[in-house]
C-alpha cells in the first residue's frame, strides 16, 4: 500500500468498502451466456413470485410488507443492506421496515453500522430524549461516519423517539456495533463505574487508560490515531485489553446491578474494539485484510452481545456486504452476516437490496460528499434481469423462489455494489441467492440529503 492510500484509508478506512480499502464494484456491460435457465423465463418466473412495494415512503401503510414478514419468520436478528452508502431510497425503506418489524412482529432494537459509543448516545436520546439529536448527529457522526448525517437517518431516530413517547414501557432502542472510534463518555462511564465497585481498581485502571480518551472532536481524532507509530498503537490496545480483562474478572458487588456492571465491562471491550482494530499495519494490505475480518467479526459479535443481553429483536443495518452470507472479495475474507449466522443459525436472516439506476452520495477521492449518478445497469448484470420483471419495485424471498430463479441466483453475475468512495475501478460478481434470503429490488434511487458540514 503506497503512502497516499494509508493516508486516505485513515478517514475511509471505517466505512470500508470504499475505493481505498476494500473497493466495491461498477457493474459491467458484457452479457451471459449460460447453459441455464433463458432470461426470459427467469424474469416470467420472478413476476410470478415477486410481491410488489407501493412505496418506499416510511409514513405510508404497511399493507405491502405481509409478505416480507411472513419472509422473515421468527428470526431474531434481521440484517437489511443497501447497494449504496447514500441513496435515499434504501434509507426510506429500512425505515419502512424498522416499523413493520416494530409494529407487527414485535422487534425493538436498530443497529447501525456506527461506533458503540455513539451509538450509546443516540440510544439515550431515543429512550429519554437526552441531548439535542442535531448536535449528537454533528458530533458523533464524523470522518467516515459523517455519511450518516442524513435526512433521512435521522427522520427515523426522531420516528423512533416519537414512538418511544407513546410507548414508555415498551420503548425502541437503538445500538451503535462498529469499532471505529471510542468516545470519552465511554471512557467515563468506564472510570466512573470502577470507582464506585471497585476502588481497589481505581488506581490501575486509570493508569492504563491515561492519554487514550479522545481530546479532539471525532474525525481528527480517528485520523490522528492512525498516524501513530505501530508500536505506540500495539501498546495501546495491550493497555486496553489489560483495562478489559481486569473488569471482566471482577464480580458485581452489593450497591452495583449486574445490569450495570455487565454493560460497563462491554464498554471497555468496546474501547478495547477500537485499539485493536487500529493495532493493525494499514501499509500492509494482508494486514489490512486481517483489520477488515476482524471489524466485521466485531460488529457481529456486539449485535449477538445485545441481543442475549436485552433479549431484543434487531433490526440491522449496513451496508449489503456486511450483511450477506459471502464476500466475493479475499480482501474482506469474512462478513458480518457470516459471522452473525454462525452465532445464530436461522435465527439471523440476510435482506439485501438492488437497484437498477440512480444517484448517491459518496467520498470522492478528495474525501469530499458529492452526489453521482449511474445510468442503467446492462445486459449480463443481475439487475438488467431483475428490473424487467413487471413491478418496478419489489420483494423475492430467493430461497422460496422458483428453480429456474434459484438457478439463475446461483450464478455470480455483475452487480452494482456501490461503497462509501466514488468512482470505483472495480467490479464484482454476485450470486445474490448466495448472499442474502431475500431482495429487496427497486428500479430507481435518488441520492440522500447531507446534513453535515454545516
Amino acid at each position: 500500500m503506497t503512502p497516499r492510500k494509508a493516508a486516505v484509508l485513515s478517514s475511509a478506512l471505517l466505512l470500508s468498502l470504499s475505493a481505498v480499502a476494500v473497493a466495491t464494484p461498477a457493474t459491467a456491460g458484457t452479457p451471459e451466456h449460460s447453459s441455464g435457465p433463458t432470461a426470459a423465463s427467469v424474469v416470467d418466473a420472478i413476476e410470478r413470485s415477486a410481491h410488489t412495494l407501493r412505496s418506499t415512503d416510511p409514513e405510508g401503510g404497511l399493507r405491502d410488507l405481509s409478505a416480507l414478514g411472513r419472509m422473515v419468520k421468527d428470526a431474531e436478528v434481521v440484517g437489511l443492506g443497501e447497494a449504496t452508502h447514500g441513496s435515499r431510497d434504501f434509507f426510506r425503506m429500512k425505515h419502512r421496515v424498522l416499523r413493520y418489524l416494530v409494529e407487527r412482529k414485535g422487534f425493538r432494537t436498530f443497529s447501525l453500522e456506527l461506533p458503540w459509543s455513539s451509538g450509546v448516545r443516540v440510544d439515550e436520546y431515543v429512550l429519554y430524549g437526552k441531548g439535542d439529536l442535531d448536535r449528537i448527529a454533528r458530533e458523533e457522526f464524523q470522518g467516515s461516519y459523517r455519511i450518516w448525517n442524513n435526512a433521512d437517518y435521522l427522520d427515523l431516530i426522531e420516528w423512533m423517539r416519537a414512538h418511544n413517547r407513546h410507548h414508555p414501557t415498551d420503548p425502541v432502542r437503538f445500538a451503535g456495533n462498529d469499532m471505529g472510534y471510542a468516545g470519552p463518555e465511554l471512557y467515563r462511564r468506564v472510570t466512573d463505574h470502577v470507582a464506585r465497585a471497585h476502588p481497589h481498581l481505581k488506581a490501575r485502571v486509570a493508569a492504563l487508560y491515561d492519554g487514550l480518551a479522545p481530546a479532539t472532536d471525532a474525525a481528527t481524532y480517528m485520523e490522528q490515531y492512525l498516524e501513530l507509530p505501530l508500536p505506540e498503537r500495539k501498546k495501546r490496545a495491550e493497555r486496553t485489553l489489560e483495562a478489559y480483562e481486569l473488569l471482566r474478572g471482577q464480580r458485581a458487588v452489593p450497591g452495583s446491578s449486574r445490569r450495570e456492571h455487565v454493560r460497563t465491562v462491554q464498554h471497555a471491550r468496546a474501547i478495547h474494539q477500537m485499539a485493536k482494530g487500529y493495532s493493525y499495519d494499514i501499509t500492509d494490505e494482508a494486514q489490512v485484510t486481517e483489520m477488515m475480518k476482524y471489524r466485521d467479526r466485531v460488529m457481529a459479535e456486539n449485535v449477538a452481545w445485545w441481543h442475549r443481553h436485552t433479549g431484543d429483536r434487531i433490526l440491522l443495518s449496513a451496508h449489503n456486504t456486511h450483511v450477506s452470507y459471502e464476500a466475493f472479495d479475499p480482501r474482506y475474507p469474512k462478513t458480518q452476516g457470516a459471522f452473525l449466522r454462525d452465532a445464530l443459525g436461522g435465527d439471523y436472516v440476510s435482506i439485501g437490496f438492488s437497484f437498477h439506476s440512480g444517484a448517491f452520495k459518496a467520498f470522492g477521492t478528495d474525501d469530499v460528499i458529492r452526489t453521482y449518478r449511474v445510468d442503467a445497469a446492462k445486459p449480463g448484470s443481475n439487475e438488467h434481469t431483475l428490473d424487467r420483471a413487471r413491478p418496478r419495485d419489489y420483494v423475492l424471498d430467493m430461497r422460496t423462489a422458483p428453480r429456474s430463479v434459484r438457478t439463475w441466483l446461483a450464478e455470480p453475475r455483475p452487480t452494482w455494489n456501490i461503497g462509501a468512495g466514488w468512482p470505483d475501478p472495480v467490479e464484482y460478481r454476485i450470486a445474490l441467492g448466495e448472499a442474502h434470503d431475500i431482495l429487496i429490488h427497486l428500479n430507481e434511487v435518488e441520492a440522500t440529503t447531507y446534513l453535515g458540514d454545516r
